[in-house]
């Protein structure tokens, strides 16, 4: 029977298996509350308007609150309040007069309400704290929804891409299909348009292999931006680490989220979600009690030593979830096998990840958080992605984490961006950036694909908008212009903004073709942000978290369609060519012939002055695959010139039978492939890159 009203018994149940579990006669309920002394379970009605039934939980073993409601089905509308000590000097924050969202809640009813009401304190004193307050939030917060029995995934296996053949296309649900002219009207912007004909037919296209999500876990919109009539886009708000976000539901809810996610497989696709463990919406100590904060504040989150009325901000976001407790690590470990296992994702990329891995006596690459991850026979096989940096002590860690793990790496992003305006000193640390990275991940048995190389992600200016605008424009985000990165290493090549110079057009479009080219010969894992391909322009927006409309949606009827034929060929070069995407890290070594596997040179084939400040050329001569036999794998020479004049390059000896192939040459995206003998000039235009690979004379 799904009326609460007529719900009258409640058993002991089972603590094993935390959130609300139907099992065919009633609804098992657990819960986790180390501090508490009491936890009433509410049921409403089917509107969610009416709390009908409130008992208490009447079982605890150890931390864990349960008990059994016979008769309750799915569908039902439950939430929790938590009886305790108010004492916020102490780090506890107990308050019944608010419900509590359930940790474990697979879908929500109703939407949050920025309110006074959800305040777990009364704010009317210049303190912000007057006690605990009064009143009753349930009429302004969603309820749980008990779920229907949970069914493993039943979709398209997983493709299992390896990592060297990896091609990440970072995307907004809504950014990617919400303008799109040949998704149905009704599918734009939402979970069921991923799965449309017209965007998987870009993906595969494009030669994507991975198509990597910005958050779709359940999120709150941030009260300052409703106030500004804003909304938070981006979704780095999580309050339901077990729920999709409603908002991008279509017609078939859930449902289209995971037909989604099984039409990508079927075309070879993965899907990696962007994952926030790290803070929850609940924000800090003047935030609202909303879940976490009222079922045990002391326990889910990290207080400072010195004052627990305040949270540990290593996040910047107002506080730290404690990962380090064992429950809390125990609920970050059963939703990623959630999605893993009911809603069939392939990966996970990890925002702040340096948070989750610190301990009490700084980042620990064996601790709990790592080693819970390393021997789940669930999540070890999965793609694990870090973003790792934080802003707490020590939060830099670049390449210091597992081996099976890849990273993003803004020291990628940031060099690359340096040598194609022309920053002095930069092409040296270009140099080994193009081969992986080595001085920073190669070591403790990593791969070259531990770097995920990109120049323009969604934090930060689109790829088109490096090149167009030297300062950020956020003045829509109603902060005055003082959010946003000011680092961006952008230049707009002579003028602020659009222009109709057509000299000026040409030299953004020769840049961005670099930066993206230099992406896709490197060593490591590319990522792409999506709509990069096609020219797509914030105006200057380099932090759109709040910009859910046209500034943040790729809008397709404009797009660049030469830079879009360029990408793609771009990818194709990668993924014919096993030189550009080696297993092992290239140091020069000696190969069977008595030849080094890598050489750097001038372009006159000498060596290279690397003391040389204004140094703004070089190539690179790649020979073979390192852990193959010298003939497998290609030949490849890169041929990189940042400064303003034209230039010739000599070519070395290809190898016997070999001649040398130009491939691909971004002053001329549109030239034709074109063989040309080894140790013969070649030329090669300012401001260009150029690549060679070796073929068969025959062939």
């Amino acid at each position: 029977m799904n009326d609460a009203s007529r719900i009258l018994s409640i058993g002991s149940g089972d603590h094993t298996r935390l959130g609300a579990v139907y099992d065919g006669r009633g609804v098992n309920f657990a819960v986790f509350s180390e501090n508490a002394t009491r936890i009433d379970l509410c049921l409403f009605s089917p509107d969610g308007m009416r709390e009908t039934v409130r008992m208490a939980l009447p079982d605890r073993t150890g931390s864990v609150w349960h008990g059994y409601v016979p008769g309750l089905k799915p569908g039902a509308l439950y939430g929790y309040r938590a009886h305790g000590a108010y004492e916020p000097d102490r780090g506890h924050r107990f308050n019944p007069m608010k419900l509590l969202a359930d940790p474990y809640a697979r879908a929500f009813h109703g939407t949050w309400k920025a309110a006074e009401e959800t305040l777990g304190f009364v704010a009317d004193r210049p303190e912000r704290d007057a006690g605990p307050s009064q009143t009753d939030s349930a009429p302004f917060v969603p309820k749980s929804v008990v779920p229907e029995p949970e069914i493993a995934w039943q979709g398209t296996p997983a493709p299992r891409r390896s990592w060297s053949e990896t091609v990440i296309y970072e995307a907004h649900v809504k950014g990617l299909t919400q303008l799109h002219p040949d998704v149905p009207q009704e599918l734009r912007g939402t979970y069921e348009a991923l799965g449309c004909g017209a965007i998987i037919e870009h993906l595969q296209s494009l030669g994507v292999t991975a198509l990597e999500l910005l958050p779709v876990h359940a999120f709150l919109d941030d009260g300052f931006l409703t106030e500004r009539g804003l909304t938070n886009c981006w979704g780095y708000n999580t309050l339901g680490f077990f729920a999709l976000e409603p908002r991008y539901f279509g017609p078939k809810g859930a449902d289209g989220f995971r037909e989604a996610v099984d039409r990508l497989h079927a075309a070879g696709i993965e899907v990696i979600l962007d994952v926030v463990y790290n803070h929850t919406a609940e924000g800090d100590h003047r935030g609202p009690t909303l879940s976490f904060r009222g079922l045990d504040n002391a326990a889910y989150y990290t207080l400072q030593a010195s004052h627990a009325r305040y949270y540990v901000n290593d996040t910047g976001c107002g506080n730290t979830v404690a990962v380090n407790h064992p429950f809390v690590l125990r609920m970050v470990l059963d939703s990623l096998r959630y999605w893993v296992e009911v809603m069939g994702i392939d990966g996970f990329r990890f925002d702040l990840a340096t948070t989750l891995g610190r301990e009490p006596h700084g980042f620990d690459l064996r601790g709990g958080f790592f080693d819970a991850i390393r021997q789940d026979p669930v999540l070890s096989r999965c793609k694990l992605i870090a973003e790792p940096w934080d802003i707490g002590p020590g939060g830099y860690q670049l390449g210091h984490f597992p081996a099976d793990w890849v990273e993003w790496n803004d020291r990628f992003r940031d060099t690359t961006r340096k040598f194609w305006r022309g920053d002095d000193h930069a092409a040296q640390e270009l140099a080994g950036n193009i081969l992986g990275t080595a001085s920073v991940f190669d070591h403790s048995g990593r791969k070259p694909f531990s770097s995920v190389n990109f120049v323009a992600a969604h934090d930060g200016f689109t790829l088109a908008d490096v090149t167009r605008y030297r300062e950020k424009h956020n003045e829509a985000n109603g902060e005055s212009n003082a959010d946003g990165h000011g680092h961006n290493l952008s230049d707009n090549c002579g003028v602020e903004g659009d222009t109709t110079d057509a000299a000026i057009l040409a030299r953004r479009a020769k840049r961005v073709r670099n930066l993206l080219a230099t992406v896709f010969v490197s060593q490591g894992t590319p990522m792409l942000l999506a709509g990069d391909e096609l020219g797509r322009s914030q105006r200057g927006n380099n932090n759109t978290y709040c910009q859910d409309n046209e500034t943040s949606w790729i809008n397709w009827q404009e797009a660049d369609t030469d830079l879009l034929a360029f990408a793609r060929r771009l990818i194709a070069l990668r993924h014919d060519n096993p030189v550009l995407r080696q297993g092992h890290f290239l140091h020069g070594r000696q190969r069977s012939d008595g030849v080094p596997d890598v050489a750097w040179t001038s372009f006159d084939g000498g060596p290279l002055n690397w003391r040389d400040a204004s140094l703004d050329g070089f190539c690179l001569l790649i020979r073979g695959v390192a852990e193959k036999p010298l003939a497998d794998g290609g030949t490849a020479l890169i041929v990189v010139n940042g400064g303003a004049g034209n230039n010739r390059v000599m070519l070395p000896d290809p190898g016997a039978g070999q001649c040398w192939e130009r491939v691909l040459d971004t002053a001329d995206p549109k030239a034709a492939t074109e063989r040309v003998a080894g140790r013969t000039a070649q030329p090669v235009s300012a401001h260009a890159l150029v690549l060679f690979t070796g073929v068969g004379i025959t062939s």
